[in-house]
């Protein structure tokens, strides 16, 4: 790959900034401007997709029959480190209708489906949540056991899904259930589109560790879905589920969102000091230079990725290789920020010694879970071996 950028593609980066510098929210990155609850991020984050849209920059990379801008997967991608470098908002409350449910039914949909549910997607009018997971099948999920019973107009849903995030802000979810429980565990899957005001539907917030309520438990009791939200075919659902992971893993890679955070640790070990700075310190100096490298290796990951995309018109499987990095990098990088931080890396943004308004301790703490979501660092090795390298199973 050519990582001289051409003058069109350097004239497309200043017109991000230069839209970004006019419309981002006044006082945007200071602790004024600061959102506390989900509930006001969620909000927020649908004003702020809707401003999108209206200046030309949602749905990147979607067709523009859909009412995409059609960008290459490159310029999606320099769109994106334009975006996090000037600290634009983290869209990550209402991502999973933006970078999962719209290619899933750009791909897979019927004309009546998109033209119902792309554009209130693309505006931001919308929330999704996934309903994947279950207390039994998180990382397989095709041990999955929510129930599903087919009628002639209609499925019947019985069962319980977890770690749904957004659950309680969403007004749709996409939902994997198992409609033919004599099959395969691969075979018996459906893929449906799920009203979140069904009648049935029971949610339960969970408290993470951060003090935070993102995740929820969605429990179903004879919730109805009918046949028309079915995306592809009864018993079809593997195929379609492995679009939208597909779409998770290669496509979102936040690689400039973790250059922004080691940026910040590398400011934050400037900034603290005891005799000398703790910049200074050949340890902290070695911590520091191995996670630029890091970020690097990603970052030229994440470009090769792009360039097989680009040739082969859709993600596959490496993008394992990148779900690995980024979620045990992101990891790294809040250790060495804790690490930094002394004792007060563990105050949160309510103790007046806590660095960066508690930046850095929730950052640990929600790190965790990168390892986990979108499946496990055990899943990604697997799927690389097997499906990168040809290895044989074990």
């Amino acid at each position: 790959m050519d990582f001289a950028f051409s003058p069109a593609e350097e004239a497309f980066r200043a017109r991000i900034r230069e839209w970004l510098r006019a419309n981002l929210p006044e006082g945007w990155g200071t602790p004024g401007a600061k959102l506390r609850t989900p509930a006001e991020k969620v909000a927020f984050a649908r004003q702020w997709q809707r401003k999108l849209y209206d200046g030309g920059w949602a749905g990147l990379s979607w067709p523009k029959e859909f009412g995409g801008q059609a960008l290459s997967p490159l310029e999606r991608l320099l769109f994106n480190e334009e975006y996090f470098a000037a600290g634009a908002p983290d869209m990550i409350d209402i991502a999973i209708g933006l970078n999962l449910v719209g290619p899933t039914l750009i791909h897979h949909g019927t004309e009546a489906q998109k033209k119902r549910f792309l554009d209130p997607i693309l505006r931001g009018d919308e929330v999704w949540c996934q309903g994947f997971s279950e207390p039994g099948a998180g990382s397989d999920l095709a041990a999955l056991r929510t129930r599903a019973e087919v009628k002639a107009d209609h499925l019947v849903v019985n069962g319980q899904k977890v770690w749904t995030s957004y659950a309680r802000y969403a007004e749709w979810c996409i939902v994997i259930v198992r409609t033919d429980p004599g099959a395969p565990k691969h075979r018996g899957l459906t893929f449906a589109l799920l009203d979140m005001k069904t009648p049935g539907i029971t949610i339960r917030p969970l408290v993470e560790m951060t003090g935070v309520a993102w995740f929820n438990e969605v429990f179903f009791e004879n919730v109805v879905i009918p046949r028309d939200l079915v995306i592809g075919e009864i018993n079809g659902g593997w195929e379609i589920a492995i679009t939208t992971l597909s779409h998770e893993r290669g496509t979102v890679v936040p690689y400039q969102r973790l250059k922004h955070q080691f940026d910040g640790v590398a400011a934050l070990a400037r900034r603290l000091a005891k005799d000398v700075p703790l910049a200074a310190d050949p340890l902290v100096r070695q911590r520091i230079a191995q996670l630029a490298i890091d970020v690097e290796v990603l970052r030229l990951s994440a470009y090769r990725n792009i360039t097989q995309i680009m040739r082969s018109g859709q993600p596959g499987p490496e993008g394992s290789i990148l779900k690995l990095l980024w979620s045990e990098l992101e990891q790294r990088i809040m250790e060495a920020a804790n690490w930094i931080s002394g004792a007060c890396g563990q105050l949160d943004e309510h103790a007046p010694q806590a660095y960066d308004e508690g930046r850095w301790q929730y950052g640990y703490l929600w790190s965790r879970a990168a390892t986990i979501y979108a499946g496990t660092s055990e899943v990604q090795r697997n799927v690389i071996s097997q499906r990168v390298l040809g290895l044989p199973r074990g």
